[in-house]
């Protein structure tokens, strides 16, 4: 617990030094191209900060192995696993609009141990390493008491690949829509997982996502006492996560199995 905890504080004075790095770069000229599809996009302040993050890595724990989103999987002999999202909302960052989040989660024979989520506009810390509760900026944060579905606040998001694969979250939405009192879209999944860790958000559900995307931010809501749901398919995973009320009634909505 005491390595955990010293590698949680290596984690957030990196991320605060590329979270002012990229509130500098949003507002100059920078380079953008696209992968899987038009609107999937990479910048090269999404690679700067990713490899940021790797050398410190290297330098502090060369024997850990790390995936990390552009760049893949590097190669490691601990027992340790890095997983990092250098900018996670990467197409709101690449037109200027300022929710992103930069994430890191660190597993430890298999199991996330570590998750530190940071978002460099809102200077917003979240953290959890197992066993020892979440908090937000230093101050310990919860899922929210709402009980009933028609008062909850919940969030969603929609796959790159949603105008080709039927399968794109447009269905579960129109089911989900009418059933509470309010729904939002931030375009950051890992910022997501935290404010329902906060208790801003009741609950949040999406497809398609990755590792990389919610690696910290499950752990960090099981640590605020959330319930989480992930279910690894070909595309990615099926993820759902809320306070206990809000998760079943959106679980038996969704009649997602695991």
């Amino acid at each position: 617990m005491t390595e955990w905890m010293a590698i949680k504080e290596n984690i957030k004075a990196w991320v605060k030094e590329v979270g002012k790095e990229q509130l500098i770069r949003i507002e100059q000229p920078f380079q953008m191209k696209t992968k899987s599809s038009d609107i999937d996009l990479v910048t090269e302040v999404d690679e700067w900060s990713e490899q940021y993050l790797i050398d410190q890595i290297k330098s502090h724990y060369p024997d850990h192995a790390i995936m990390s989103e552009e760049s893949g999987w590097h190669e490691g002999q601990a027992e340790y696993e890095w997983v990092i999202d250098p900018i996670d909302g990467t197409v709101n960052f690449a037109h200027g609009f300022p929710l992103f989040s930069i994430s890191v989660g660190v597993k430890f024979r298999g199991e996330t141990v570590i998750g530190v989520v940071y978002v460099p506009k809102l200077d917003e810390m979240y953290e959890a390493v197992k066993g020892s509760g979440a908090t937000l900026n230093g101050k310990t944060i919860s899922v929210s008491g709402v009980e009933r579905l028609n008062q909850a606040v919940v969030c969603t998001g929609f796959p790159y690949d949603r105008a080709t694969d039927p399968n794109n979250n447009v269905d579960h939405f129109n089911a989900i829509i009418t059933k509470v009192g309010g729904i939002r879209r931030t375009g950051s999944a890992a910022m997501d997982l935290c404010q329902v860790a906060a208790g801003r958000f009741d609950g949040y559900w999406e497809l398609k996502l990755q590792e990389w995307d919610i690696c910290a931010g499950l752990l960090i809501i099981k640590e605020a006492k959330g319930e989480t749901l992930s279910i690894k398919q070909e595309k990615g995973y099926q993820v759902l996560v809320g306070n206990p009320a809000v998760f079943h009634e959106l679980k038996s909505i969704l009649t997602w199995e695991g």
